[in-house]
């Protein structure tokens, strides 16, 4: 049985592990300009999954002054369709305040499935963000 675990990331070496991730995935698979995928670092809570100890997906959290805001969900294609980003999206649920009441995302149209699964329902039309189609997201149950 693989062994997956999700870690809030508590140092530069686990950040780093995460950065490669989110580059992969977003920088050099999906064509994200660089400079549009190093944002709002420092005041995201960050997220790291391994599998059997191998960094295979990332994600984060910020507040924005809408409210509680999860980005930058990537998990490494050889890794995809294994649950990984199933237990991100977990971990960062839990991990968010007791009173965080607007919970929202900007969804790529493909993965708009597991957030659906999670409570979350589409708001407003298609837009294009680092050239990829999106949809605003908000979780609407508890």
């Amino acid at each position: 049985m693989d062994a997956l675990q999700v870690i809030k990331i508590r140092n530069k070496e686990e950040l780093d592990k995460a950065f490669a991730v989110r580059k992969k995935v977003f920088v050099e698979e999906q064509n994200c300009p660089p400079e549009l995928e190093w944002e709002n670092e420092e005041e995201s809570t960050h997220f790291l999954a391994l599998l059997n100890n191998e960094p295979c997906g990332a994600c984060r959290w910020r507040k924005t002054d809408k409210g509680h805001k999860l980005e930058r969900f990537a998990v490494l294609k050889e890794y995809r369709g294994k649950r990984i980003g199933q237990a991100l999206l977990a971990a960062v649920l839990s991990d968010l305040p007791s009173d965080a009441t607007y919970i929202y995302l900007h969804s790529q149209v493909d993965a708009m499935h597991l957030y659906s699964r999670f409570g979350f329902a589409a708001e407003g039309g298609e837009f294009e963000e680092a050239g990829i189609q999106h949809f605003k997201m908000v979780k609407t149950q508890n």
